[in-house]
């Protein structure tokens, strides 16, 4: 059985990281590239980047980031936020991104997933899907989870899978940023749904949570951002507490 994971996630508006609740109130949480080698060094598995705003205008400083962070770390990282081309994938991966993650370009034109796996292979593209559940359905949002759609969660990551997605990364946004654990059924069903890996999002608050998003969730990694941001849970404390509970972890 593979590893389950632990992935710090990096909110990036203007260069800064990011964190607020439910997609709303953001407030400042550093330097993203000390932030980075700080994680690397602290035993976390992979790190996500995920430019909020990703307005033209930011996207050279994305680039310059990327290119620090991967002077500065040993660990694999995500990069999502505004990708909608072969060429914005192309560079974010020459800059040193190990993967990529799409969301609304995906939404706008799901043959772009098609596209991508072709040309870099579905090792290095993530789905990034932030999903609401309106009215006990679990509805696909996009634009950085402001505009609702009628895509149904589960119908749509069946989707990605076939045309080529690596991995899912699910975010909940009802749970995001409230602490009181990650969406489980709806995480549960999805690793029912498709057979690629599911990074779960939204909702961590405690290290039970973690226990439970891989136990209850059958999440393959968890991803998480103020809960370390602001040293609310250290990743070794919460590494040691994983497999103190029979859930395989590298340590």
């Amino acid at each position: 059985m593979l590893a389950k994971r632990i992935i710090p996630c990096l909110d990036i508006k203007n260069g800064r990281t990011v964190k607020g609740v439910n997609f709303l109130n953001l407030r400042d949480a550093g330097d993203p590239v000390a932030l980075a080698k700080q994680y690397a060094e602290n035993g976390a598995d992979e790190l996500v980047f995920l430019d909020i705003t990703a307005t033209l205008e930011s996207r050279s400083t994305t680039i310059d980031m990327v290119r620090s962070v991967a002077e500065q770390i040993d660990i694999p990282f995500t990069v999502g936020g505004g990708v909608s081309t072969k060429e914005s994938v192309e560079l974010l991966l020459k800059s040193g991104a190990d993967k990529v993650g799409v969301n609304s370009a995906a939404i706008k034109r799901p043959e772009l997933i098609n596209e991508l796996s072709k040309a870099f292979g579905n090792q290095c593209i993530v789905v990034a899907i932030d999903a609401k559940q309106v009215d006990g359905k679990w509805r696909v949002h996009l634009a950085g989870g402001t505009i609702p759609t009628e895509l149904d969660l589960f119908e749509w990551a069946k989707e990605m899978e076939i045309r080529g997605a690596g991995e899912i990364l699910f975010t909940s946004m009802n749970n995001d940023g409230v602490k009181t654990g990650f969406a489980n059924s709806a995480l549960a069903q999805l690793s029912e749904t498709v057979n690629i890996p599911i990074i779960a999002s939204g909702g961590a608050g405690s290290m039970q949570h973690f226990v439970e998003v891989f136990t209850e969730g059958k999440a393959d990694a968890a991803l998480a951002a103020s809960v370390f941001h602001f040293g609310e849970i250290a990743i070794t404390d919460l590494k040691q507490e994983l497999q103190s509970n029979q859930i395989n972890i590298r340590l």
